[in-house]
């Protein structure tokens, strides 16, 4: 049985007075009135006329310390959401989830001491419970509206119309295959349906990847977003074989092997977007897990304004990209921004008196007036190769997608000290490491001390989501692991999302990089020549001016921009 939903009645009239909603003679007659009646305070205060549900609902969140969702905010629930909770539970304990992490699902409820409603929804989804509060009507009323549009939109049919699948042909010079017009099978039908709105899912929410996984009693569909894993699904475990077969016939892989890994790809057009997938089949002891990872092809809008440089960082990588000669470097880790820098500052120096080209696998994003070449290792057009002949087509400046082996790094090397200036990426945790690790591959230190012009490591964090963003103060903790507690870190004030519909209950919503950005001037090369080993040219970096990339974080947090624990997450403790 539902308990009553009457919290201290003295406190929320209190509270409602002190918000000017109702007067000390009006909290007395409606008082008087619950002697008599034996009802909830805020019902008869509305029945009374001197408020209306919403306000006392506010009254009530303000007192329980929980978020109040408005009836216009419980409209904008997302379906995928709705629909993790059936419609005669929603119906039967008045509620109704707005957001859902991978491991969370926010609940708006009319009653949120209900406790036996959020530990049977807790056991129905798989989630921890986080309770909001919105009025009964507001939640009723949302119940209709979006259960009902779940029912009849038939969304998934939608989405197929929408969604085209291309794979490439066989024979290259054909083009791409268009898979939607294939012959689909009664019984394939409902699965050819979850992966349309699968990958339309997936596209809306900004989603850079796919993971496809066997568990023991489902299947987990997760998405990484904003650099993230986030659970968005649990088809039952029947489905696995049906979308994995799937995945298979639109990458054009072989349906048959399960014990290998393969890899392929498959292109998606939907209205005003054309998306590259890139498939990855690896077989474990559950099954095959697949990652598909989405490439948005359909323009390139950043700039390097927008990517989060501080002024005085972006006057400085300016100067170098406009040098006719030498070598530029970012490193980090995959999805860590390496390519957008790199494609920003292409468009921003490209020029028709300057002959651009770039190597990449794959191409990103489609450029105009820059020439890019896809590497196709199967037919032998690796890095090395490709860049061989691209010295015989008259370059001025290139961009070479990843140093991978010494061959490469070789003729880039080489291409950079003989007049061109070159562009590319490593793999390497920080700016002095990414030194070392091109004398690993195998460049002799006195080329790499001439060649390079500037050496950047690079990290996306999570900015704090604008919709729900709030201040908060941290533990002494939190400011201890950032080397804060001190003058600084009390200065500072500190912002926490605390999860709405807009950012799916994370707290956060989009990407902003932070850098450390080390200039190669002549003490520094003389170090490489020498082959100083790699914290003594840190120590000189820093000695210079360099700021590491905890510092470029804390200035991020002192900006408001993200939170101590985005950045704990994405760079390490300096000791």
């Amino acid at each position: 049985m539902e308990r009553s939903f009457n919290p201290q009645p003295e406190q929320l009239g209190a509270i409602l007075k002190q918000a000017g909603l109702i007067t000390d003679e009006q909290l007395r007659k409606a008082l008087s009135e619950q002697k008599f009646k034996k009802g909830d305070l805020g019902q008869i205060l509305i029945s009374m006329g001197y408020v209306v549900e919403e306000q006392v609902a506010q009254g009530r969140a303000q007192l329980l310390d929980l978020e109040f969702i408005s009836n216009e905010r419980l409209l904008e629930a997302r379906e995928v959401v709705v629909a993790l909770v059936p419609e005669p539970f929603a119906k039967q304990h008045v509620l109704i989830p707005v957001a859902a992490s991978d491991t969370v699902l926010k609940v708006a409820m009319a009653n949120p001491e209900d406790l036996p409603a959020t530990d049977s929804l807790q056991k129905l989804t798989g989630r921890s419970i986080e309770t909001a509060l919105a009025t009964k009507a507001g939640i009723l009323a949302a119940i209709e509206t979006l259960y009902v549009r779940i029912r009849t939109s038939d969304e998934v049919t939608e989405v197929m119309g929408d969604l085209q699948f291309f794979a490439e042909a066989e024979n290259e010079e054909e083009g791409l295959v268009d898979m939607s017009r294939t012959e689909v099978g009664i019984d394939d039908a409902p699965i050819v349906k979850l992966l349309n709105m699968m990958m339309a899912e997936a596209i809306k929410e900004r989603a850079t990847d796919i993971h496809v996984e066997m568990q023991d009693t489902h299947v987990s569909i997760r998405y990484r977003i904003d650099g993230v894993l986030q659970e968005v699904m649990s088809p039952p475990k029947t489905a696995h074989s049906g979308i994995i077969s799937r995945i298979k016939i639109l990458s054009r892989l072989n349906i048959a092997e399960k014990r290998l890994p393969q890899d392929g790809r498959f292109t998606i057009r939907a209205p005003g977007k054309e998306v590259d997938v890139r498939v990855s089949l690896l077989p474990t002891v559950n099954g095959e897990k697949a990652v598909l990872r989405l490439l948005d092809k359909s323009g390139f809008a950043m700039t390097l304004e927008t990517l989060g440089f501080e002024p005085e960082m972006l006057k400085i990588f300016r100067r170098w990209i406009i040098q006719p000669y030498g070598m530029l470097i970012i490193s980090g880790p995959t999805g860590s921004g390496k390519s957008t820098t790199l494609y920003a500052a292409l468009k921003e120096i490209k020029n028709p008196g300057d002959n651009l080209t770039t190597v990449e696998d794959p191409v990103e994003y489609h450029l105009d007036g820059i020439n890019q070449v896809q590497v196709k290792a199967g037919i032998g057009l690796t890095f090395s190769a490709a860049l061989r002949h691209i010295l015989r087509q008259d370059p001025d400046k290139l961009l070479i997608g990843e140093i991978r082996d010494e061959e490469t790094a070789d003729i880039a090397v080489k291409f950079s000290l003989t007049g061109h200036l070159v562009f590319s990426t490593l793999h390497a945790n920080d700016a002095p490491s990414t030194i070392t690790r091109l004398i690993d591959i195998g460049v002799a230190p006195f080329l790499v001390g001439s060649c390079l012009n500037l050496v950047m490591a690079q990290r996306l964090v999570r900015r704090i989501c604008l919709h729900c963003k709030i201040p908060y103060e941290p533990t002494k903790d939190e400011l201890k692991a950032l080397v804060l507690d001190n003058e600084r870190g009390h200065a500072i004030k500190y912002f926490r999302g605390k999860g709405c519909v807009h950012c799916r209950g994370t707290g956060y919503h989009g990407r902003i990089g932070i850098f450390e950005m080390m200039e190669m001037r002549q003490v520094l090369r003389r170090m490489v020549f020498d082959n100083a080993n790699q914290e003594d040219i840190r120590d000189e970096a820093l000695k210079q001016g360099m700021i590491s990339l905890r510092e470029a974080g804390i200035i991020k947090i002192e900006h408001g921009i993200t939170s101590i624990q985005e950045v704990m997450r994405s760079t390490v403790t300096e000791v």
